[in-house]
């Protein structure tokens, strides 16, 4: 127990680099954090913990859980942390990151948790606001008032939630955006979005409930998953979808959740779940002037409700789900049925549109899907086929294999149909939207040594009707490589180079309609940390991306920075700094970049043009600032986050309403958790 306690990142940065790359935006669902961050206080027990336990931590491979499953049920418990060394597929990487989340220890008895449940866990109020300090044009009034944001610039989030280690959970969140109204207007009853949820698990044959707002995940995403879900990356194994049917939500999102209640149950190697939700969708609804019934032509997922036109598509349509799932489990094996339909307040009907052709329609739409999963030796195996309301299908197979103690590789098949649809669906494809894909992926991971691992993955994909932006049945390909080493705690590097190649429309206007052409995307980056002493860090990055480059349209850019982290040990206080150079030719060439942020919020934003960024957080935990009479005592943590771009060379920042007069864009941010 003479070791340091070293902290280490709760997430994945170069995920989130991607995810974010991938839909153009970040996220607003921390759940997936808030669940490391209770894990981490409450840390997995491995000698009680079942499969859910670990996909939740979205850390393992299923070949390394399967691994650590057939070890523990031929050796019995662990009597230490340190047998995780013993087991196939268990490298050093690999402990030391599910390290922070997982204990080994005895365990009360199921009574004792259950009585403790109500009154032994923790409560926490989280509140926080942040400020971009140059007033944006949707922010002064126009002569005709009809298109500017009605409400105040702050953004403004609160979260309540009581847990019991992860066994149970309830709380509320409330959601301001800037530019929405707060206690007056369309907003008398103060936030824009409130979220409800409570959750419990582990209660004899239920094995989850939840009563409010809730997320559904089934099989590999094909026809529902809401919760979070890791994209193409260097962590080039991460291919299959692993979560609990039934989780909590309680984040600011306002679109990917469902509303109601679900249940789990188990009995022996059989579990099913069912589900129900009732809730309203914000729409842009369409009059129909022949008379005949309104008809919705879009959802509005962004949740902003900030101008007249805004809300007026708010809360528009009404969406009835109902669903569940049926499972057979037996040690290695798994095997499910998925249904689900949705029933709306009016039809939808997309616009007329070549690329909407195939789009979802009507009143009702419906999905049915069969998974499967199974471990042979050193081979796993997964998938799920699914099928429409029109009977259009999709198919994901996948295998991990490792080939020797040093050699793993993935192999993963996707064919989609391109009528298929499915409203909240996200699977292990090239695009946003579940449909029109049909791809090959395969990657390998090498660990010649403890110090050294290379990764590296190739990808090729069709798509056989027209997409967005792209007239024509279009393809492409990617490949990533990344070597990465780390020789002790005090140093690590790595190198990655990424090249991208799609068919896009092409800008010959000469041209009576729009010709395709391959669009290459290249990038490489090179990144080192170095800890200095135990209580500073520093780490450096240098990427450079070039855009179609053997084209007339090219363009290229680059970034560096460097960021400083000061935290002692056992210190009440902490902060981190960067200090940011980029230069890109255009949007086509603009680079994602992961910044640190308060607890429970990321940011990955992208950066184009020519401009320096700084910013700097700092935390401080004042410990204890109050006592109830029967010992309990209050702690308050604190977030004070700035952060500033300097453009050159531009009079404007941004476009539309968020249009900035000036060079300069400046944001405040804070943050307070008090805990009890």
């Amino acid at each position: 127990m003479a070791q340091e306690n070293e902290p280490s990142p709760l997430i994945n940065e170069q995920q989130y680099e991607n995810i974010a790359e991938r839909n153009d935006a970040a996220t607003d669902d921390d759940a997936y954090w808030q669940a490391l961050e209770a894990y981490r206080k409450h840390p997995i027990n491995l000698n009680t913990a079942e499969e859910n336990d670990l996909e939740n931590l979205q850390l393992l491979t299923a070949l390394q859980m399967q691994n650590f499953f057939s070890y523990r049920k031929l050796f019995g418990k662990l009597l230490s942390i340190y047998e995780l060394q013993a087991i196939p597929g268990w490298d050093i990487n690999t402990i030391k990151s599910i390290f922070p989340f997982i204990k080994v220890s005895n365990e009360y008895s199921f009574s004792e948790i259950l009585r403790r449940r109500w009154k032994g866990g923790e409560n926490y109020l989280l509140a926080r606001t942040s400020l971009q300090l140059e007033k944006a044009k949707g922010y002064i009034k126009p002569i005709r008032p009809s298109s500017y944001y009605l409400g105040s610039p702050q953004k403004i989030f609160f979260r309540y939630k009581y847990q019991y280690k992860d066994l149970m959970q309830f709380g509320l969140a409330g959601d301001k955006d800037a530019g929405e109204q707060f206690f007056k207007g369309t907003q008398k009853y103060g936030f824009d979005f409130y979220s409800f949820h409570f959750f419990s698990k582990n209660m004899g044959m239920v094995k989850s409930l939840a009563i409010g707002d809730f997320t559904v995940n089934l099989g590999q995403g094909l026809i529902q998953w809401q919760g979070f879900a890791f994209a193409w990356s260097s962590n080039v194994l991460n291919i299959k979808r692993q979560s609990a049917v039934l989780r909590p939500y309680n984040s600011a999102g306002e679109f990917n959740f469902h509303r109601g209640a679900g249940i789990t149950l188990q009995k022996g190697r059989w579990q099913a779940t069912a589900f129900a939700s009732l809730r309203k969708l914000s729409a842009n609804l369409v009059a129909d002037s022949s008379g005949r019934q309104d008809y919705v032509s879009s959802l509005q997922p962004s949740g902003y409700h900030r101008t007249e036109a805004e809300i007026a598509d708010r809360n528009l349509l009404r969406q009835t789900a109902l669903g569940g799932n049926i499972s057979f489990i037996q040690s290695g094996f798994r095997i499910g049925a998925n249904v689900i339909s949705y029933f709306f307040s009016k039809p939808i009907i997309k616009q007329s549109q070549p690329y909407n052709l195939f789009a979802l329609q009507g009143k009702s739409w419906n999905n049915e899907s069969v998974d499967y999963s199974f471990t042979f030796r050193n081979i796993h195996f997964f998938g799920e086929a699914a099928v429409d309301k029109n009977f259009h299908s999709a198919f994901i197979n996948g295998t991990l294999i490792s080939i020797s103690p040093t050699i793993d590789i993935s192999l993963l098949h996707r064919k989609i149909d391109r009528a298929y649809q499915s409203l909240y669906a996200n699977a292990f494809t090239k695009n946003t939207d579940v449909n029109n894909e049909s791809g090959f992926y395969s990657s390998i991971l090498v660990r010649p040594s403890s110090a050294w691992n290379i990764g590296a993955y190739f990808d090729i994909y069709k798509f056989p009707w027209l997409e967005y932006g792209v007239d024509a049945p279009g393809a492409g390909r990617d490949y990533l490589a990344q070597l990465n080493y780390q020789p002790n705690k005090i140093f690590s590097i790595y190198v990655r180079y990424k090249n991208e190649r799609k068919r896009h429309n092409t800008s010959n206007m000469s041209a009576p309609t729009h010709q395709l052409a391959f669009v290459s995307r290249e990038g490489w980056r090179a990144e080192a940390n170095i800890r200095i002493t135990k209580a500073i860090g520093c780490r450096n990055r240098v990427e450079a991306v070039w855009y179609n480059k053997q084209s007339p349209d090219k363009e290229q850019g680059f970034t560096i920075f460097t960021d400083w982290r000061y935290a002692p040990f056992y210190k009440k206080f902490s902060c981190n700094l960067r200090l940011q150079y980029f230069e890109t030719a255009g949007y086509n060439s603009r680079i994602y970049a992961y910044e640190s942020d308060v607890l429970y919020y990321y940011a990955a934003p992208s950066f184009y043009g020519k401009g320096l960024r700084y910013y700097a957080n700092v935390n401080y935990n004042f410990k204890k600032i109050f006592q109830f009479n029967n010992n309990r005592p209050i702690f308050l943590t604190a977030w004070l986050r700035w952060s500033q771009t300097i453009y050159a060379n531009q009079n404007t920042i941004g476009s539309g309403l968020e249009e900035i007069r000036g060079n300069i864009k400046s944001e405040i941010k804070l943050q307070t958790i008090f805990g009890w």
